[in-house]
């Protein structure tokens, strides 16, 4: 077992008074493969260090017990004890003794492993958690994030939970690309954004472009609602296996007032080393137009936004922007995206294909139903045009018949129109 190793290695390097040799174990092995990155055996001792406290509270004070039987203060080891967890938890300069003792050189080595250029850092695995002003860096708690714990305790990856701290919730599809009815200008800046997501690294990398193309994607997606943006975000992210992430900015705002930017940098730094494709819903809440400066409250929206500008700019995956009106969004955005496409509401002949591709092969329409004459007649995106199928739908099975009725269609129609403020 690992910590039973790791609990004869912290034995024997404790004991040791001798700082050229310590105990060899083959910890490294035991990351790589489920972190997918190579491990030396330092890092291996900081994983494994960092993770016992998770599952034995008592790991490390039964270690101290034996090896400092008198106790007393033992500044050397670091550590530190919070409220709730009573155990030993340890810091960076916990790790610094364990494996250096006071070789001064060996000790700044394994401070390079909590620089923000490690890929412990970098890759979103553990941190180092801040200190006062004045006391040492090393002297802060290591922090495994949550994920990465139940990562290596059950090899499976932890997907983050809508919260505070995490103000995004996953969007899925069961719905195929041929299921997406838009028009062809449309259709063909969607297919642009699937190139580049299929070519750019290629693009970057072996055609010797990196300096003139920047990596990650923007784009902005605009159109009335119901009429393909979130289910094309998702087809994307169904094609090429990435997870996506719906952020609805009008809620971040709305809830947290003053902190929207401390806020949605939780969700970049979550998604960083991810390939997460991020749609923004509701963009218009956050990137509309910036206003004049005529109070601080002003001036502090202006920075804001400015920072997630740049945040969005260095996001190194594809990053979505929907929003009902394009008019709405601050230009220092637009010229910072590489796509700007318009979802506009289907025509008579989209609506048609929407209508015939909707209703379940289960139901049989009224002889009356004639979805040519409905699809001119109605002027309806493909969200209302499936609210009104479900809702005829409901009522026929209410009935104890598979018959979808003329109807029950112009009622769910009429319902449709008045949610929209129109009338039939």
């Amino acid at each position: 077992m690992p910590f039973q190793a790791l609990k004869l290695f912290l034995l024997q390097s404790l004991q040791s008074n001798n700082e050229d040799e310590q105990p060899l174990y083959d910890f490294e092995n035991s990351f790589s493969e489920v972190l997918e990155q190579n491990t030396t055996h330092e890092e291996a001792v900081v994983l494994l260090c960092t993770l016992a406290p998770h599952v034995l509270p008592h790991f490390f004070d039964d270690i101290i017990k034996e090896v400092f039987p008198e106790g007393g203060e033992l500044p050397e080891l670091g550590g530190i004890r919070l409220e709730n967890h009573r155990g030993f938890l340890p810091t960076g300069e916990t790790i610094q003794y364990i494996l250096a003792k006071n070789d001064i050189n060996f000790r700044l080595k394994i401070q390079l492993l909590f620089e923000p250029s490690h890929w412990f850092f970098k890759n979103n695995i553990l941190s180092i958690e801040n200190t006062k002003e004045g006391e040492p860096f090393m002297s802060g708690r290591i922090i495994l994030k949550p994920e990465i714990v139940h990562l290596l305790f059950y090899g499976e990856k932890l997907k983050p939970k809508f919260s505070p701290d995490f103000p995004a919730q996953e969007v899925k599809t069961l719905m195929e690309w041929e299921d997406l009815v838009v028009n062809e200008t449309t259709h063909s800046h969607i297919n642009q954004i699937k190139l580049s997501l299929k070519h750019q690294d290629k693009l970057r990398e072996e055609w010797g472009m990196a300096k003139q193309i920047a990596p990650g994607y923007r784009t902005l997606f605009y159109g009335p609602s119901g009429t393909g943006k979130t289910l094309t975000a998702t087809l994307i992210g169904k094609e090429f296996s990435r997870e996506v992430y719906r952020i609805d900015l009008s809620q971040v705002v709305s809830k947290y007032i003053g902190e929207t930017e401390k806020n949605l940098e939780k969700i970049f730094t979550q998604a960083e080393n991810k390939n997460w494709i991020l749609l923004f819903d509701e963009a218009d809440a956050l990137f509309g137009k910036r206003t004049q400066t005529k109070s601080s409250n002003d001036k502090y929206a202006n920075q804001e936004i400015a920072y997630l500008l740049q945040r969005l700019e260095d996001y190194p995956s594809l990053a979505i922007l929907a929003t009902n009106m394009r008019n709405n969004i601050d230009e220092a955005f637009t010229r910072r995206i590489q796509s700007i496409i318009h979802f506009p509401k289907p025509e008579p002949r989209e609506r048609l294909k929407l209508w015939q591709s909707t209703f379940s092969n289960s139901v049989i329409l009224d002889e009356s139903i004639d979805l040519d004459q409905i699809s001119r007649q109605y002027e309806l995106a493909g969200g209302s045009i499936v609210n009104v199928v479900q809702y005829a739908s409901l009522m026929a099975l209410n009935r104890n018949t598979n018959t979808i009725s003329s109807d029950d269609l112009l009622k769910g129609i009429r319902k449709e129109y008045l949610k929209e403020g129109k009338t039939v």
